[in-house]
């Protein structure tokens, strides 16, 4: 079985991530990593029963768990010293956490290209919202205008989502790639309230970050042109729509040399 330990244990993915670990029977939990609960109990912290395993305090635990695969959804931060840490220890990491800069991805990029350890890092492991961000990459060129409207629970972090902001870069990749014009200036001259239209992405393209209590994760891409409208939406109502996402990574992610950016390579295209 397949060694995999967890990065931020404790946390909303995290708990979910364990108990899809755990509940796999190709792969094995042996690590378990939560500063704020170092030294509990997994079953008591998140109600996994693993056999008595404790959460560990430090990305110092997986090794001595002889991890072979650890996952994190934490915070930006702290992933970035969490991918190090495996690029330098051999350790292959699945990354969901979002908010890591683009510089700092390149820089990790170099690391894992000397590494024995290989990565992946995806805004979203939903299987459903990988295909919502191909679908429009391929709907771009085609259409006047974009917008996007990201829905996500009120503690969310970072803003505008990873996932919309990924999915703005890849529709300005695709319409450069088919010579289609740059998207038109917004014509908006007064903004009534301050940042009514939102921030701008990747081409110009709007995205409107909504924080509520009740949602997990929802976002809209609304394309316009002459006489008519394409609404691709994505609708996540529980964690676990993340999982097979996570487990395919898991999986996987030895036979993927360097730092993966995004699930699409492991779904064929």
């Amino acid at each position: 079985m397949l060694r995999v330990g967890v990065l931020g244990a404790g946390g909303r993915m995290g708990r979910v991530v364990c108990q899809a670990v755990a509940d796999d029977p190709a792969l094995e939990l042996v690590a378990a990593v939560d500063p704020r609960l170092a030294g509990i109990d997994l079953r008591q912290a998140t109600g996994v029963d693993v056999g008595g395993l404790q959460v560990g305090g430090d990305a110092g635990d997986l090794a001595r768990a002889g991890t072979e695969v650890a996952v994190d959804f934490t915070v930006a931060e702290a992933a970035v010293d969490h991918l190090r840490w495996c690029a330098a220890n051999g350790v292959h990491a699945v990354v969901g956490t979002t908010g890591i800069r683009e510089p700092t991805m390149a820089e990790l990029a170099e690391e894992f290209s000397r590494s024995d350890a290989n990565a992946v890092v995806a805004a979203n492991f939903a299987i459903g919202a990988v295909l919502m961000m191909r679908f429009a990459e391929l709907a771009a060129p085609f259409m006047d205008g974009v917008e996007i409207v990201e829905v996500h629970h009120d503690g969310k972090l970072d803003a505008p989502s990873g996932t919309a902001l990924r999915t703005a870069e890849r529709m300005e990749a695709a319409r450069r790639a088919a010579g289609a014009p740059a998207l038109p200036p917004d014509r908006t001259t007064t903004e009534v309230a301050p940042g009514a239209r939102g921030a701008a992405g990747a081409g110009g393209v709007r995205i409107h970050a909504v924080r509520l209590p009740g949602v997990v994760s929802h976002q809209e891409v609304v394309f316009g042109a002459v006489g008519q409208t394409l609404v691709l939406r994505h609708d996540a109502y529980d964690r676990s729509s993340y999982m097979p996402g996570v487990l395919l990574a898991v999986k996987h992610v030895a036979g993927r040399p360097g730092l993966t950016v995004g699930l699409d390579a492991f779904l064929g295209f």
